[in-house]
């Protein structure tokens, strides 16, 4: 007899629906898709489209805890979903072409990017510490394999063996943690964890904390473990660091909220001093160190790791209004990020991968485009307005300066200042420098379009700003 309600069970309908959906898109690339690896391609994104259809269709407003503990649906879960669902479509899309010039389209990318997914769902979702291993172990151990796709590059395997060496520290980190809160709180509820610690819980507490903090820093690429992120980008294929960069801070997010500020309510005071030195770093750093580079992916990592020290800046803050923020800022920052990306492999043909900050020299007289939708995302990450990174950055800093951390607001305008220099300079480069000799760049219509619309919406959203503030405070309890 089922112990669950038919109820119950509808709750988990994403996951359940994506968890068939990646047996049958494996069955289907093995008899349908051997020759024509574009049929995978195809059918796994209308899975996703209707994965994020299935998932606002749900229309969940009530929070609710089932499976004896284990899973949480609420109206943020939802929201994370349903991103997920559509951010992944969205890099898979663009990877498409990339992949088939490469010889890498095949059945195996397409299913490890839906088993990563799979754990980005059960992370925005964990109620317990239990589900919460089970999402990162999921997500992570696809992403290595991602990471390390094509065989054929030595680069591509030494970024994944970094990534998989220093991902297996993280996830032992997080494991031991968790079993020193369990061992002094006798539970592994989310929702029981912070009143069994009670609001003074020693220093075996600040022992487990500090671990637990130091995974959802390398998770998230937060200094000083993020020695894999530039490493990661540069070496992977580029499709494969597209998907890296993005859906999984939506992981990120999830994991960091269901724990600290969910898990660890009452004990902010003490895992919030530990972010603020993480975060500080991270801006500080990020924002240094990519203005030396001269790898456009090697400055979208730092660039990363410094947007990154802005999302954890939301949790240090350490209110609804702080977590309300993060999300915000990291919904802005994924979108960003994946059309910046787009025009990386768009610009990249066949033994040319636009990857090098002087192989977009000029590109406003080649390509107005793309020079146009990088511009636009370089104008945003930077926080000018009217681009929807503008009022990440301000939510970001209304936050702290609202929970009374004004030296960490003033860190966090120093490093937006410092950062718009290496975001400004592709922008030169692209509108105010010579071409050079550069190799053609292919014209892909459908493409051109959604990453048109992609880079719109960056506009669009900082334009008018409201509906999606209004909606991540809607989501946040207390926001």
């Amino acid at each position: 007899m089922n112990p669950y309600s038919a109820a119950e069970i509808a709750l988990a309908w994403p996951e359940i629906y994506l968890t068939g959906a990646i047996c049958l898109v494996l069955l289907f690339d093995l008899f349908f898709a051997e020759k024509n690896p574009g049929r995978t391609a195809t059918l796994t994104l209308v899975v996703l489209v209707i994965g994020a259809a299935i998932t606002w269709r749900q229309g969940i407003t009530e929070r609710s805890v089932v499976f004896d503990g284990l899973y949480v649906a609420d109206r943020l879960s939802s929201l994370l979903k349903m991103g997920a669902f559509l951010f992944a479509a969205l890099a898979l899309f663009y990877s498409r072409n990339y992949l088939a010039r490469r010889g890498l389209q095949k059945g195996e990318f397409y299913v490890l990017s839906l088993s990563a997914l799979l754990g980005v769902l059960v992370m925005a979702s964990a109620a317990n510490l239990l589900t919460i291993y089970v999402g990162v172990e999921l997500l992570s151990l696809s992403l290595y394999a991602i990471v390390a796709f094509d065989r054929d590059s030595g680069i591509a395997a030494e970024a994944a063996m970094k990534y998989f060496v220093l991902g297996a520290i993280a996830s032992g980190t997080l494991l031991y943690g968790m079993s020193v809160m369990y061992g002094m709180a006798g539970t592994l509820e989310l929702g029981a964890l912070s009143s069994r610690l009670g609001d003074d819980p020693g220093l075996g507490f600040i022992l487990a904390a500090s671990f637990v903090v130091v995974a959802i820093a390398f998770k998230f690429g937060a200094v000083p473990f993020h020695m894999w992120v530039p490493d990661v980008y540069q070496g992977a294929p580029a499709s494969s660091a597209m998907l890296v960069a993005t859906v999984p801070k939506i992981a990120s997010f999830a994991m960091a909220f269901r724990f600290l500020s969910e898990g660890l309510a009452a004990q902010t005071a003490h895992w919030t001093q530990m972010l603020a030195v993480l975060a500080a770093l991270s801006v500080v750093a990020g924002n240094l160190i990519a203005i030396s580079q001269t790898s456009l992916l090697r400055m979208l990592a730092y660039s990363a790791i410094a947007n990154v020290g802005f999302i954890l800046f939301g949790f240090v803050s350490g209110t609804a209004a702080g977590y309300s923020a993060a999300l915000y800022y990291t919904l802005a920052y994924v979108l960003m990020t994946v059309a910046a990306f787009a025009v990386i492999l768009i610009a990249s043909r066949n033994g040319c991968e636009a990857d090098q900050l002087e192989h977009y020299k000029g590109l406003h007289q080649r390509d107005p485009l793309l020079a146009g939708a990088m511009a636009a995302v370089m104008f945003s990450t930077a926080g000018v307005p009217p681009f929807v990174g503008f009022w990440a950055k301000l939510q970001i800093i209304e936050a702290l300066l609202g929970s009374n951390h004004l030296v960490l607001a003033l860190v966090a305008v120093l490093a937006s200042v410092v950062g718009a220099f290496y975001y400004l300079r592709i922008v030169w480069l692209m509108y105010f420098e010579a071409p050079g000799e550069q190799p053609a760049l292919a014209k892909g219509l459908g493409l051109r379009v959604v990453l048109a619309i992609n880079a719109l919406a960056v506009l669009a959203l900082g334009i008018v700003p409201e509906q999606l503030l209004a909606l991540c405070r809607a989501v946040i309890p207390g926001g």
